[in-house]
């Protein structure tokens, strides 16, 4: 039951309790429990609500930093990782394979804040190598959910 409770709630976090115990086939008492426990283990690590802050008119500038490091001795990229990801500005920071080691996700008002601190804050990191900032111009799928639907064509069908 679990995993299937996590698959439901990871896809929409807001749906109704009873309606999810009718799905899952076991009583509303059982799910609560079971989310409280994956709370508590921290399986479930928050909620979150996915915004398309282009059609509320909220201007943002997203990009990804891949940043090549130097690791630490017994720490690995642990600790590097830590400090990238206690500045407000990063939203989610992934150890990668390939050419660079850090994938860094982030928000801001502007193209030149997120330059700035991508040469103010990231690059100047003593264990930081090198770094390739990409900015995000549109975004078509995130997190699993279609963000712009794909225009189909509902006009009648005309045959001789």
């Amino acid at each position: 039951m679990r995993e299937q409770l996590l698959r439901i709630i990871e896809k929409n976090s807001r749906i109704d309790l009873k309606e999810l115990a009718v799905i899952l086939g076991v009583e509303e008492a059982d799910i609560i429990e079971e989310l409280q426990k994956c709370e508590q283990e921290g399986v479930i690590c928050g909620y979150h609500t996915m915004i398309d802050w282009d059609k509320v008119g909220v201007e943002k500038v997203s990009a990804l930093i891949e940043v090549r490091v130097t690791p630490q001795r017994g720490q690995g990229f642990d600790k590097i990782a830590e400090r990238i990801y206690k500045y407000p500005e990063v939203n989610a920071v992934y150890l990668i394979s390939g050419g660079y080691d850090l994938l860094v996700s982030l928000e801001g008002k502007t193209l030149r804040e997120v330059s700035a601190f991508v040469s103010d804050k990231l690059s100047t990191l003593d264990t930081v190598i090198s770094t390739a900032t990409h900015f995000i111009l549109k975004k078509y799928k995130d997190h699993g959910t279609i963000l712009e639907k794909k225009y189909e064509d509902t006009r009648e069908k005309v045959t001789p």
